[in-house]
C-alpha cells in the first residue's frame, strides 16, 4: 500500500480512501497518507504520554508513536485484538502509527460526494472534516492532523516563526486561501497578518473559490482583484489539485500564482503538484516557508 503506487492521475477530483473500523463505526483516511498496514506489534509504554498515545513501537529501525482511535473518538476501548490493524501513516513530515480495529477495503471516490459535516452535529473540537454516503452506510473522514496537533501542538503551524522573520511592511495585495479545517483558517489568518498581509479571502473548498475566481474574471482583470492563491489538498467538494488544474487550464485566471500548502507535499508526491501547474509547493506546517513563497509573488 506504499502511496506512490497509487495510478490516480493529478488534477482529476478523485481520491482513494482506506475504510477502516472503530468499535462499530466506519472511517476513512486517504490512501496517500497511508504508507502501510501491519498486524499489531509490541508496545513500550511512556509514562506520561498523551493520553491518546498507547506508547511506541520500533518499525524498521525507525520509532513511531502508536495512537489508539478508541480513545481519540472517545470510545469503549475492546479487549478482543483478532482483528486489530496499524495503520502506518506520514503526513506533516512525520510518521505515526494509529491502532484500528480492522481495515476493510479501498474506495475510489470523488470529492464532490463527500459533504461537509453540519453544524447541527459538529462542534469545534470534531475529528470529522467529511461524510462519505455510501449505498448501505456512511463513512466518517477524520482530520488526522488535527488529532495530532492535539497530542503534540508544536506541529502545528506556529505564529511565533513568523516573527524570526523579522519586522515586516504591512501588504494590501489580496491573497484568496482555500482550506476546510476552521482551525487552520483561523492559525493561517493569524500567521498571515503577523507577517503583514491583511487582505485575505477564506473559501472553504476549492470549488467556491474557483466560483469565486471564475465570476470576478468575467467583469475585471483577476490580476486587480486578486495577486495569489494559497490551497490545500484535502477539501470537500474540489481538492486543491482540482482547483488548481482549473485554474491554469482557464485563459483569464491562468497567469494567476498558485502556491499549494498542505500536509501532503512529500518529495514522492509533489510530481502531483507540478503536473496540474502549481508555481509552488510547501509542506505544512512551514509556515515560515510560505509566507517566504508569498513575499516572493506578490511584494
Amino acid at each position: 500500500m506504499n502511496s506512490t503506487g497509487i495510478l490516480l492521475e493529478s488534477g482529476t477530483n478523485e481520491l482513494e480512501i482506506v475504510e477502516f473500523e472503530v468499535g462499530s463505526n466506519k472511517f476513512g483516511i486517504n490512501v496517500i497518507k497511508v504508507k502501510e498496514i501491519i498486524q499489531p506489534i509490541p508496545v513500550t509504554f511512556i509514562p506520561h504520554a498523551h493520553p491518546f498515545v498507547e506508547g511506541i513501537i520500533q518499525l524498521r529501525g525507525d520509532v513511531l508513536p502508536v495512537v489508539d482511535m478508541k480513545r481519540v473518538l472517545g470510545l469503549t476501548h475492546l479487549e478482543n485484538g483478532d482483528q486489530h490493524k496499524y495503520i502506518v501513516a506520514e503526513f506533516n513530515k512525520q510518521r505515526v502509527v494509529f491502532h484500528v480495529d480492522n481495515v476493510s477495503m479501498i474506495h475510489r471516490i470523488s470529492w464532490e460526494q463527500i459533504e461537509k459535516p453540519s453544524e447541527m452535529y459538529q462542534n469545534g473540537t470534531s475529528q470529522v472534516i467529511g461524510v462519505i454516503k455510501r449505498e448501505d452506510s456512511m463513512l466518517l473522514l477524520l482530520d488526522f492532523e488535527r488529532v495530532i496537533l492535539e497530542i503534540n501542538p508544536e506541529t502545528g503551524i506556529n505564529v511565533e516563526s513568523v516573527k524570526k522573520l523579522g519586522k515586516r511592511n504591512r501588504s494590501e495585495k489580496r491573497i484568496l486561501i482555500a482550506e476546510d479545517s476552521p482551525l487552520l483558517r483561523k492559525l493561517l489568518n493569524d500567521t498571515m497578518n503577523e507577517a503583514g498581509y491583511m487582505n485575505l479571502e477564506f473559501f472553504e473548498n476549492g470549488k467556491d473559490a474557483y466560483t469565486f475566481l471564475e465570476e470576478t474574471a468575467k467583469t475585471r482583470q483577476i490580476e486587480d482583484v486578486v495577486q495569489l492563491v494559497v490551497t490545500d489538498i484535502e477539501m470537500p467538494q474540489m481538492d486543491g489539485h482540482h482547483l488548481t488544474k482549473k485554474i491554469k487550464e482557464n485563459a483569464n485566471l491562468a497567469k494567476l500564482p498558485v502556491v499549494i500548502f498542505s500536509s501532503l507535499i512529500t518529495d514522492d508526491l509533489k510530481h502531483k503538484g507540478e503536473r496540474v501547474g502549481a508555481n509552488a509547493q510547501i509542506s505544512k506546517p512551514e509556515i515560515a516557508e510560505l509566507i517566504k513563497m508569498v513575499d516572493q509573488y506578490v511584494l
